[in-house]
């Protein structure tokens, strides 16, 4: 590392900074004048990302291999530096694995988070931005959904994250609170970089959308499935709110340099577009930008979806000032470029 580079750039501790959201993030604190201090146990992701974002943004991450549940190794990543904030990526995130495995998620994600944060209170370190999910409104009565909606959860996904939204509202409301806390509640994170050099890169048979499109599109899987076509919905697909990683990193950006303005506390803030776009409308979008067909076939719908899902984001616009700038083209030319120059992912 270039020591007269980083030497005078704020420390951030990014758990989880490996993956697809984190890397993004890094490089976006990298142009913003920060270091990112990466903590990842490359459960899904792998180190080749933080190279990358060295190449991108020009200055190298601080990277540990460590695992959040690990206080031994946690408190020695806090004695090395001293941290601004903590941005909070590590977790597991399959809607679907979450139903077969309820308590592996809790694990990592529920005491995974309260882990960390006893750590952090021993560091005396109170700024905290979450990665939340729009999956605590559960089935939501009407879109768009802005933060007053009454949360729930349809799913031990959408479940291990509101639990941990709740504990983290009961810290920054106990007594002689220092604690200053964004939950950031994303909609759905999609596209890449526009290098190409960075992009999501799962593990197995993708778990989300786009990047199960972009393999049937590479030729790696046969075909998607689209599980249903009889919501109520434009097209009877799913409907949700896709928003560029790119946005999305931003917005961290934006909750980080407005928790130096404002007091100490607890704040959600939905980080989408606005706008809601069917499984169907996806690939369509898709197969124009990658010129390639994206053959599907419909499957019964799955335990725990819901039939629409999009952001009212002014919230964050007004006390944040960020908004989205990317359309569904522009995710989808950076997600095919991440694709098609990377087939493999980080392997290729």
């Amino acid at each position: 590392m270039n020591s007269t580079s980083t030497s005078n750039r704020p420390a951030i501790l990014v758990t989880g900074g490996a993956g697809f959201i984190g890397s993004h993030v890094c490089v976006e604190l990298i142009n913003s004048g920060y270091l990112p201090v990466v903590v990842d146990n490359l459960c899904n992701s792998k180190e080749e990302s933080l190279k990358r974002v060295t190449q991108i943004a020009g200055v190298e991450p601080v990277f540990y291999q460590a695992d959040i549940n690990d206080k031994d190794a946690m408190r020695k990543v806090f004695a090395a530096h001293s941290f601004e904030a903590v941005m909070h990526f590590a977790g597991l995130k399959a809607v679907g694995e979450s139903s077969q495995l309820p308590m592996k998620y809790y694990r990592y994600n529920v005491a995974g988070t309260l882990s960390l944060t006893e750590v952090m209170e021993e560091f005396k370190v109170w700024k905290l931005i979450f990665s939340s999910s729009a999956t605590v409104y559960g089935d939501p009565v009407s879109v768009p959904i802005d933060e007053t909606f009454v949360t729930s959860a349809t799913n031990p996904y959408g479940r291990s994250k509101l639990i941990v939204e709740e504990i983290l509202r009961d810290i920054a409301n106990a007594p002689n609170n220092q604690w200053n806390i964004s939950l950031l509640r994303y909609f759905n994170p999609v596209g890449a970089h526009e290098s190409g050099l960075i992009g999501e890169d799962p593990a197995g048979i993708p778990n989300n959308l786009l990047p199960y499109v972009a393999q049937v599109a590479i030729g790696k899987l046969q075909q998607l499935a689209v599980f249903g076509n009889d919501y109520n919905t434009v097209d009877g697909t799913g409907v949700r709110d896709y928003i560029h990683v790119v946005d999305l990193a931003l917005g961290h950006v934006a909750a980080l340099q407005s928790l130096d303005k404002s007091g100490v506390g607890c704040r959600a803030y939905n980080l989408g577009t606005g706008s809601g776009y069917s499984v169907l409308q996806m690939v369509s979008a898709f197969e124009a930008a990658s010129g390639r067909k994206v053959p599907y076939k419909i499957s019964p719908r799955r335990p725990g979806d819901i039939a629409s899902c999009y952001a009212d984001a002014d919230l964050a616009k007004s006390e944040l000032g960020w908004e989205a700038k990317f359309g569904l083209e522009r995710m989808m030319q950076d997600a095919w470029r991440w694709q098609e120059k990377n087939p493999n992912g980080y392997d290729s």
